[in-house]
C-alpha cells in the first residue's frame, strides 16, 4: 500500500511539473506544434469553405485501402469518386519491406492529394481548391497491436510502463515511454504514417478487464492520464499525431461482437473518464475516439457514437475538447443498433462527430449517405465545414498540408 501511495506521489509530482512548465520544455523539442495556431485555423476553414459538397463529405471518411504494392485499378476508380480525409492502414497493407512501403503509402497520400486538388467528377464541383493529402493512419499502441511487418520496432504494451512505474519510479517510466514513443514515432513517420491511432486512455477496472488486459496502462487515473501524455509527447516529437481511444469506455465484451452498456450514475462515469479529462485540460489532444458502448446515464437511447448528448454535450461542452472525434468503425456488432453502417456514419456526424470510418467496400455507400443527410437537412453543411476545418487545421498542423498552399 505504502508503495502505491509513493507510485501515486511521484505521479502527481510529474503532472504538477509539466503543469507549471516542464511542458514548455518539452514542447519546444516536439516536431509539431502544440496546437494549431490562429492562421492554421483560419487557413482550414478557408479551405472547407472551398470544397464542393462531394469533396467535403470525402474529407470526413478515414477509409480503409486495399493492397500493399500499388493501387490498384479499383481502388483508383474509389479514390477518384471519393477521395478521402483520411487511409487506415492494416497489417495486410504494412507486411512487407520498408521501402515497399513507403512507396506504397506515398502512392496512396499523392493520388488521393490529386484528386482533391483537380475535383470529384461526380459532384461537378469547382477546381479551384488545394489537392489535401489524407491522413495516413495505423493502429500503433504496442504488445499485440501492431501492424508492421519486418524491420518496425514493437512498442511494449501499455501494461508493461505501469510495472516499470512500480520498479523504477514513474519519472523513469515517464521518460523512457516517451522516448519509446519517439523512437517508434520516427521509424513510421519514416514510412509515410502520420496518424497513431492510439494510446487506449482507458483505466483498467473489473468491467473492461477482460476486453482491455494490457492495452490498458492500469487503475491510476493520475498515472494512465501522465503516461497518455506521455505516449502522445513522444510520438508528436516524430511528427506523429495520435488519437487517444475509446471515449468514454469499453466493457469487458469485445465490441467487434456485440454491444456493450456501461453501468454507473454520472459520478461514476466522471470518475472512469478521468484520463481522458485530464488529457483535455492540461495537453493539446489532436483527436479522440469515440466508443459504440451504450451510457444509459446520459443517453438510454443511442450509443456514444450517435449520440450528442456524449460527444456534444459531454466531450464538446463539459470537459472543453475542441479537436477531432472520430468514431469507431460502425461495421463493429456493437453498432448494430445504428441500422445500417453508411446510415449511422451520416447521423454519428450530425451528432458531433467530426470524421467516421468506412472500408473499401463501403465507401462509396458511406459517402453517398453523407451527402444524402446532407441534402435533406439532417446534417447541416455548416457542422460539416466545421468538421472538415479541425481536420484540414490538424493536416496544417502536421505539415502534411502547406499553411500557404
Amino acid at each position: 500500500m505504502y508503495k502505491h501511495f509513493l507510485l501515486l506521489a511521484a505521479v502527481l509530482c510529474v503532472l504538477l511539473a509539466g503543469k507549471a512548465g516542464a511542458e514548455t520544455a518539452i514542447a519546444a523539442e516536439r516536431g509539431l506544434p502544440d496546437a494549431p495556431d490562429g492562421s492554421a485555423a483560419d487557413r482550414a476553414a478557408s479551405i472547407a469553405a472551398s470544397l464542393d459538397d462531394g469533396r467535403l463529405a470525402a474529407q470526413v471518411i478515414l477509409s480503409g485501402v486495399d493492397g500493399n504494392r500499388f493501387l490498384s485499378g479499383a481502388m483508383k476508380d474509389l479514390f477518384r469518386a471519393v477521395p478521402p480525409g483520411g487511409i487506415m492502414l492494416f497489417r495486410y497493407n504494412l507486411d512487407a519491406e520498408k521501402a515497399q512501403v513507403r512507396n506504397f503509402l506515398a502512392e496512396c497520400a499523392g493520388f488521393v492529394a490529386d484528386v482533391q486538388r483537380s475535383g470529384v467528377p461526380e459532384t461537378g464541383g469547382a477546381k479551384t481548391a488545394p489537392g489535401v493529402p489524407p491522413f495516413m493512419a495505423v493502429d500503433h499502441e504496442g504488445g499485440f497491436v501492431h501492424r508492421f511487418g519486418p524491420g518496425i520496432t514493437r512498442l511494449p504494451a501499455a501494461a508493461y510502463w505501469r510495472e516499470y512505474a512500480e520498479k523504477n519510479g514513474a519519472g523513469a517510466a515517464l521518460a523512457a515511454l516517451e522516448e519509446a514513443a519517439f523512437k517508434s514515432g520516427a521509424e513510421i513517420r519514416d514510412l509515410g504514417i502520420t496518424v497513431n491511432l492510439a494510446p487506449v486512455a482507458e483505466m483498467l477496472n473489473a468491467e473492461n478487464r477482460s476486453f482491455l488486459g494490457g492495452r490498458s496502462f492500469g487503475e491510476d487515473p493520475l498515472f494512465v492520464e501522465a503516461a497518455a501524455a506521455a505516449f502522445i509527447r513522444g510520438m508528436e516529437r516524430a511528427g506523429i499525431i495520435c488519437t487517444v481511444k475509446h471515449f468514454p469506455g469499453n466493457t469487458g465484451i469485445d465490441p467487434h461482437e456485440s454491444a456493450q452498456t456501461l453501468s454507473g450514475g454520472v459520478e461514476t462515469l466522471s470518475e472512469m473518464v478521468k484520463p481522458f479529462s485530464g488529457l483535455v485540460k492540461n495537453y493539446h489532444v489532436p483527436a479522440i475516439m469515440v466508443s459504440h458502448a451504450l451510457v444509459p446515464a446520459l443517453d438510454p437511447n443511442r450509443i456514444a457514437s450517435l449520440s450528442p448528448l456524449v460527444m456534444g454535450k459531454w466531450l464538446r461542452e463539459e470537459l472543453g475538447f475542441n479537436g477531432i472525434i472520430l468514431s469507431d468503425d460502425f461495421f463493429m456488432g456493437a453498432a448494430a443498433q445504428g441500422g445500417r453502417p453508411e446510415d449511422a456514419a451520416a447521423v454519428s456526424l450530425a451528432a458531433g462527430a467530426d470524421m467516421v470510418m468506412a472500408w473499401p467496400l463501403n465507401l462509396t455507400r458511406v459517402h453517398r449517405a453523407i451527402l444524402a443527410a446532407l441534402e435533406d437537412g439532417r446534417l447541416s453543411r455548416e457542422k460539416l465545414r466545421e468538421s472538415a476545418a479541425r481536420i484540414i487545421a490538424e493536416k496544417i498542423r502536421a505539415g502534411i498540408l502547406a499553411s500557404n498552399e
